[in-house]
C-alpha cells in the first residue's frame, strides 16, 4: 500500500506522471495543470498544498521514479479545484434549448416550422430524421414570440399587403379573407429592393451634409480671415485720428467683434447640427446594411416598416451659406467717417452698426420651402439678428448695457 507521501495532494490518488513546483510540493502533471488553469484570470497562481503564491505561473519540473517521500510537504488540508465550468450552459444573455430540463444549454438554432431553439444535442433529429427536411433552421434567436401569430397562436408565414400585417394560415380564412396576400418570403424580397433605394437616399444625405460641413469650414475660415483683415486696417485708421475720438475707436472694435463671435457662434452651432445628422443618418445606414442580412423575414418587415417611416417623415434643413460676407463694408465706412468726423461723427458711427448688422453669416434653409409640412414635422430655424441702433445712446446701450457714455466732438 502506497504511502500519503507518494499520493497526489489534489486527487488524493497514486501520483501518475508527477512534477514538482518551486516550492517543492509534487503532484499529478494533469491535476496541477487543471488546478492552474482555472486561476488563469486571476493572474495569482497558489500551491495547492502549502498556500505559496506565485505572481507569474511556474513552469513544472518532471519528477522521475515512483517514490517522493523525500521531499517535505505540508499535512494541511485543501480543498480540492473547483470544478470546470460548463459553458454550453446558457446564461442570462443566452437563448436557452427549449427541450433541455433544468439547466438549460445554448441554443444553436431555431426551427422557424417547430417555433422552438435547439442546443445540439436536441437538435441532432432535425439533421437525421426525414421528418424534419422541410424544417427552417436559422441562426438562435430570442424573439420567437413575435413569430407566432398572438390570435390564433400558429406561425407567421404569410403577409397581407392590405393591412400591412404579417398573418398566419388560418388569418386567410376569416380576418384577411379576400385581401392582398404574400408569402413573408416574397415580400422580403420585394422589400429589399426599396430598401437598397432607401439606404442609396441616405448615403446622398450623409454625402450632402458632409459637403454642407466643408463649405461652412471655409466660410467660417474666411469669415475669420476677412474679420481679422478688417480689424488691421480700421485699427490703422484710427491710429491717425485724435485722442478725442479713441473711445469711438474702442466702440468700433467691440461691434465687429460681438459680430464675429454672433455669427461663429452661429455656424458653431450649424456644425454641431449637421455632425448629429451625420451621425444618425451613418447609424440608420449600419442598421439597414444589418436589417438585409437577417435571415428572418419576419424581423426584417417588422423593422423595415419603422424605418422606412422614419427616414419618409424626415426632412433635413439645408444649411444656407453667406459667400459674400465680409467685413469690408466697415472699412468703406470708417474711412468716410474720418473725413467727416467733425461734422457727423455720431451719425457715421449708426451708419456703421447698421452696415454690419444687416448681413448674415450662415443660416438653415427651412424644408417648408421645399414641401409643405405640419409645423411639427419641419423645425423652424432663424438666423442671429443683433438689435440694430437707430440714435447715439442706442449705440453706446449696445456696446456696453445699462451704461450710457459720452464722446467728446472736439478733436
Amino acid at each position: 500500500m502506497a504511502s500519503e507521501h507518494d499520493n497526489c495532494h489534489l486527487c488524493k490518488e497514486y501520483l501518475r506522471d508527477p512534477v514538482s513546483i518551486p516550492c517543492g510540493h509534487v503532484f499529478c502533471s494533469i491535476c496541477l495543470k487543471t488546478y492552474w488553469d482555472h486561476a488563469d484570470h486571476t493572474g495569482s497562481y497558489m500551491c495547492p498544498q502549502c498556500r505559496v503564491t506565485y505572481n507569474k505561473r511556474p513552469t513544472p519540473r518532471r519528477v522521475g521514479g515512483s517514490r517522493h517521500s523525500s521531499l517535505q510537504r505540508n499535512s494541511e488540508p485543501f480543498p480540492p479545484p473547483p470544478p470546470s465550468p460548463d459553458y454550453n450552459v446558457a446564461g442570462p444573455q443566452d437563448v436557452g434549448c427549449d427541450i433541455c430540463v433544468g439547466k438549460k444549454n445554448k441554443a444553436v438554432k431555431t426551427c422557424l416550422m417547430c417555433l422552438a431553439s435547439y442546443c445540439e444535442r436536441h437538435l441532432k433529429p432535425h439533421y437525421e430524421s426525414a421528418t424534419f427536411k422541410r424544417h427552417k433552421l436559422v441562426d438562435e434567436i430570442g424573439h420567437l414570440d413575435r413569430q407566432i401569430c398572438p390570435q390564433h397562436q400558429k406561425g407567421l408565414e404569410l403577409f397581407c399587403r392590405t393591412d400591412q400585417m404579417c398573418i398566419c394560415v388560418l388569418c386567410t380564412v376569416k380576418e384577411h379573407k379576400g385581401h392582398d396576400m404574400v408569402s413573408a418570403e416574397q415580400e422580403r424580397a420585394d422589400e429589399q429592393q426599396r430598401l437598397g433605394a432607401t439606404q442609396a437616399e441616405i448615403q446622398e444625405k450623409i454625402h450632402d451634409r458632409l459637403k454642407q460641413m466643408e463649405e461652412l469650414k471655409q466660410a467660417v475660415d474666411a469669415l475669420k480671415t476677412s474679420a481679422q483683415r478688417a480689424l488691421q486696417e480700421c485699427d490703422k485708421m484710427f491710429g491717425d485720428m485724435m485722442r478725442s475720438i479713441e473711445r469711438m475707436q474702442q466702440e468700433m472694435a467691440k461691434l465687429m467683434s460681438s459680430n464675429k463671435r454672433a455669427a461663429l457662434n452661429s455656424a458653431e452651432g450649424h456644425m454641431e447640427r449637421l455632425n448629429h445628422e451625420i451621425s444618425d443618418l451613418k447609424r440608420r445606414d449600419n442598421e439597414i446594411t444589418q436589417l438585409s442580412r437577417t435571415e428572418d423575414h419576419i424581423h426584417f418587415i417588422q423593422s423595415y416598416h419603422m424605418l422606412i417611416a422614419q427616414t419618409e417623415n424626415e426632412e433635413l434643413p439645408t444649411v444656407m451659406v453667406n459667400p459674400y460676407f465680409t467685413f469690408d463694408p466697415v472699412n468703406k465706412a470708417v474711412s468716410e467717417m474720418k473725413q467727416h468726423l467733425n461734422e457727423f461723427g455720431n451719425e457715421e458711427m449708426v451708419k456703421v452698426a447698421k452696415t454690419v448688422n444687416k448681413m448674415t453669416f450662415c443660416e438653415l434653409e427651412d424644408g417648408k420651402k421645399k414641401r409643405s409640412l405640419r409645423a411639427e414635422e419641419a423645425p423652424v430655424y432663424r438666423s442671429v439678428h443683433v438689435h440694430e441702433p437707430q440714435h447715439r445712446d442706442d449705440f453706446l446701450k449696445y456696446n456696453n448695457p445699462g451704461r450710457t457714455r459720452r464722446v467728446s466732438h472736439q478733436l
